[in-house]
């Protein structure tokens, strides 16, 4: 059963131009072991907690650092969520995400699906 779906679009130029103009913004929004990634990177990786927010119905209080994109055995991405975004899903039934990256061009995109049980 689809509890909820999510998709956001991120300009990966505005999203440069973001970090440069707050720099701590990296650190609010990405775990330790996302910050050094590639700005590309961490523009679909945004996209992807904004995504799991959408797939959540946006609840507020929801920690950005609470939801991250790690790479299973094959490098596939997968969405992992922990504290504030793991009680939602839970309360909401959640039992496995679905996640899907692309980039093209200035665009990264990522869409999820919030799965539970039944």
């Amino acid at each position: 059963m689809i509890v909820g779906i999510g998709v956001d679009v991120v300009l990966v130029t505005r999203f440069t131009q973001q970090l440069k103009k707050a720099p701590a913004l990296r650190e609010r929004l990405f775990v330790p072991a996302e910050r050094p990634l590639t700005v590309r990177s961490l523009a679909a990786r945004f996209a992807a907690k904004e995504a799991v927010a959408k797939a959540l119905g946006a609840p507020a209080g929801m920690n950005w650092q609470d939801c991250q994109v790690v790479l299973d055995s094959r490098g596939a991405p997968q969405v992992e969520v922990t504290g504030t975004v793991a009680e939602v899903a839970r309360a909401r039934g959640v039992v496995r995400w679905h996640l899907s990256l692309s980039h093209d061009g200035d665009v990264a995109t990522a869409m999820v699906v919030a799965e539970g049980k039944g």
